[in-house]
């Protein structure tokens, strides 16, 4: 006999399981962890009408789940059936295309009682208080029992009766976050019900109820989800097509997370996890945002019951619509909508971050005060403030002085320490021509009327790198590489999308070497580039004769270009049709995007050139007028604003 035979168990004839063997089988798909039975409890105190629902844990719900609502409690003839198997109220026609309720299989319950203690207490507005309990899978009697108007279900010792289960289970503390995030979710889908999660932790997480599901209501329960900071980085959305409807907020590129678990669909009042839709969203932010992070956003689809399947997972969390397609159509051209709608806008977060790097650590006799990135001294406690030459600070022929302006008198010392340096330093400066400017702060005609603009007017280009702008409340900073890179990426899709991308002919061709297989790779997808702008054909092994490029990057090098995009043709797979996401309509569409995306970096302002005031402004403009330009074509936002209170406290002044 050999080892695996050994390993086989006697055969035996086909018999029928026992009821209690078959509930305990059943409970494995619906009851997977602690988390999965408070989703369905709650469920279904949502479908009996409740407004309020306290769920309360210990141990990560092993050792207590108890869920207390105020719906319209049951009888004692509904409460017995109700732990009977597929026994519900809410299929009164057998109709399973036509679900309008959370649950409806009929399934919770006696699934939950087959591996656990269940005690069921409930009551109706007209009725008495009944008490039903089911201890691993055996029914005890409905009895008499006084209780409030809903129902009580307390889950004592999970898997007491599928003692293996537990050795699959996570710590107290992972298990106690499933549940949270099970009611987080729960709590986007239902604004209108108040949640009450109660833990060994501390102080309950509480949800309150909105009276009124509107717009402002909505935002409000996303805030208390979501973060805080959401309401202030979200954009409101609303498109329908066809039969289905999508409301919601999306978050601003800039305003993003490390992980998905800030997506929130929720369809026809149902909260779900479904493939079709985490991609549609993960292509709408595909050109705004890294592939490493995630959007914050809260979506809301409804339709008809008939458009869409809930009966596909045991969980319910999973969909099957009837037209995937328009569906995912339907949440890209959104979220497209609504991030084109908020123009330049970039996160709050994005200040707050500059804000506390700059927060400073004040020292003086006492010694240290506050923790930050550079510190403020105070007193004779600061020596390197005593006059040096300002040369150090500012210099070069761009920071020539204003006309008309006087060097006043060099000012007294002042008795607290400090040392004023003379302003005459800084005019003796300003005639230096050896030193190379370090930033340029020569005014532009009509600059105090450009504050007027949301992005301001530039005063000053720092490191030949970022430009500093002041608006009617506070400065903004750019990222001028960032911020020319997303403006050409825009008009690079524009004119691709008008018909095709203009080009310009070089010259005198470029030949550019490499591998011969890459070369073949480049000749391949030639067809798809030359409607990019770029115009290509094979010159002998191991090279490649380009002809003309994109007229937006003219003036680049042709060899970086060319080789940025045999990258991007490798990662996407023009050349060979390339894997497309699920439901992706326009997969083509979509990987000559990114080719756009790699291409538009050659052809942006390079970190280190110097800018001159009206071309600092009008970056500034085409900023303003230009879809998605808070962030680049790689996530990276393009500025940050700085509000003036938030300065003036950073100096004390508040």
């Amino acid at each position: 006999m050999s080892a695996a035979s050994a390993l086989l168990p006697p055969r035996a004839g086909v018999r029928r399981l026992d009821p209690i063997l078959v509930d305990r089988i059943a409970a494995g798909e619906v009851v997977e962890r602690p988390a999965s039975a408070v989703k369905e409890l709650v469920e279904n105190a949502i479908d009996a009408g409740a407004r309020a629902v306290e769920v309360t844990i210990e141990a990560g719900g092993r050792r207590l789940i108890r869920v207390v609502d105020d719906g319209i409690g049951m009888g004692a003839e509904d409460l017995a059936l109700a732990v009977e198997r597929h026994a519900t109220s809410k299929l009164p026609d057998g109709d399973l295309t036509r679900i309008g309720s959370l649950g409806f299989r009929g399934e919770a319950l006696p699934s939950i009682g087959a591996v656990s203690r269940l005690a069921i207490t409930s009551r109706t507005a007209e009725g008495e208080g009944v008490s039903l309990t089911v201890e691993s899978g055996l029914k005890g009697p409905v009895r008499p029992a006084p209780a409030a108007r809903g129902t009580r279900i307390e889950v004592t010792d999970l898997f007491a009766a599928t003692p293996a289960r537990l050795k699959f289970l996570k710590s107290d503390r992972a298990e106690t976050a499933a549940v949270a995030e099970v009611l987080r979710r729960l709590a986007v889908a239902q604004p209108q019900v108040r949640f009450t999660l109660r833990t060994e932790s501390g102080s309950p997480t509480v949800f309150p109820a909105e009276a009124e599901v509107n717009e402002a209501a909505t935002l409000r329960r996303l805030g208390s989800v979501l973060g805080p900071d959401f309401p202030a980085n979200a954009v409101p959305l609303s498109m329908a097509r066809e039969g289905f409807s999508l409301e919601g907020h999306v978050g601003l590129p800039t305003f993003h997370r490390g992980a998905g678990t800030h997506i929130h669909f929720v369809v026809n009042g149902r909260p779900v996890r479904d493939r079709l839709l985490l991609g549609a969203v993960r292509g709408a932010y595909a050109d705004t945002m890294s592939s490493d992070r995630h959007p914050v956003l809260a979506l809301y689809l409804a339709c008809e019951p008939g458009l869409v399947d809930v009966n596909v997972h045991p969980a319910k969390t999973e969909l099957r619509f009837r037209e995937p397609g328009l569906v995912r159509a339907l949440v890209v051209s959104a979220i497209h909508e609504a991030l084109r709608r908020a123009g330049a806008r970039s996160s709050t977060t994005g200040a707050r971050a500059a804000l506390d790097a700059l927060r400073p650590s004040v020292s003086g006799i006492g010694g240290p005060v506050g923790e930050g990135r550079f510190t403020v001294h105070t007193g004779a406690a600061a020596p390197s403030l005593m006059p040096r030459p300002a040369r150090t600070l500012f210099s070069g022929p761009s920071l020539a002085a204003p006309a008309g302006w006087r060097a006043p008198a060099p000012a007294m010392p002042d008795r607290s320490g400090f040392a004023e340096t003379p302003q005459a330093a800084f005019a003796h400066d300003f005639a230096q021509p050896d030193l190379p400017p370090a930033a340029d702060l020569r005014p532009e005609a009509g600059a105090e009327e450009a504050d007027a603009h949301p992005l301001g007017a530039a005063r000053a280009q720092i490191h030949g790198t970022y430009i500093v702008a002041q608006t009617r409340d506070g400065i903004v900073l750019v990222d001028q590489h960032a911020a020319h890179e997303r403006l050409v990426y825009e008009r690079l899709k524009a004119e691709r999308a008008g018909g095709g991308v203009a080009c310009q002919g070089l010259l005198i061709p470029d030949v550019v070497e490499m591998a011969p297989d890459a070369a073949d790779r480049l000749v391949e997808a030639a067809p798809e580039l030359e409607r990019l702008g770029l115009s290509l054909e094979a010159f002998g092994p191991g090279a490649v004769l380009i002809r003309a490029v994109p007229a937006a990057l003219a003036g680049g090098s042709v060899k970086n270009l060319v080789l940025d995009v045999l990258d991007a043709l490798e990662a996407s797979g023009v050349e060979e049709g390339g894997p497309a996401g699920a439901g992706d309509p326009d997969p083509v569409s979509r990987r000559l995007d990114a080719l756009l995306s790699r291409m538009s970096c050659h052809g942006s302002i390079r970190a280190g050139r110097r800018l001159k005031p009206e071309e600092m402004n009008a970056l500034l403009r085409q900023m303003e007028a230009t879809p998605l330009s808070g962030s680049c074509n790689h996530g990276r936002p393009t500025f940050v604003s700085l509000g003036l209170a938030d300065i003036e406290r950073l100096f004390g002044r508040r």
